[in-house]
């Protein structure tokens, strides 16, 4: 059973066929140049189908960000590892109508604070491009801070370390 997370504005929940579509509008776009797209359908379809397999390979994955007064699916975060990440790392994007108002903020809390507590996680980063100044701000809003020395799967991205919570 795959996890839901629930926070004042949002609902986190498992990937649907359903959010292909938009995903894949986005994967295609420029918007998705920061992850090494734009993407193909084949490339973006392989990305989504990752993004569930992880579920069942890794025990985290993705989680669609879902507005919860609207139901409106707003963009996606997640817990990725195996094989392609040296660590596991929290990443997110947000569909061009969600960004501004603070949703990518409260979705990586959730989904950082759900991968400290429940998964038991010793370690997350984030590996951003180093263009991506949004992802970065958001990161340091998160508290993550720069860490120069970890590995990363693409030499060029930067890596940020978010602390784990003091209980």
């Amino acid at each position: 059973m795959l996890p839901t997370l629930d926070t004042s504005c949002l609902h986190l929940r498992p990937p649907t066929l359903d959010d292909w579509p938009a995903y894949a509008l986005f994967m295609g776009s420029d918007r998705a140049t920061y992850m090494g797209g734009p993407f193909d359908a084949r490339g973006a379809w392989g990305l989504f189908c990752h993004d569930v397999a992880q579920w069942a390979l890794m025990g985290h994955g993705a989680l669609m960000i879902e507005d919860r007064a609207t139901g409106q699916c707003l963009g996606q975060v997640a817990i990725n590892h195996g094989p392609l990440f040296p660590e596991p790392e929290l990443g997110w994007m947000l569909y061009p109508d969600a960004e501004g108002r603070g949703i990518a903020f409260e979705a990586a809390q959730a989904m950082r604070d759900w991968a400290f507590g429940t998964l038991g996680l010793e370690t997350l980063v984030s590996y951003i491009d180093t263009e991506n100044t949004r992802s970065c701000a958001l990161a340091e809003r998160l508290g993550a801070t720069r860490d120069d020395s970890a590995a990363r799967p693409d030499p060029s991205d930067l890596v940020y370390r978010h602390p784990k919570p003091a209980h």
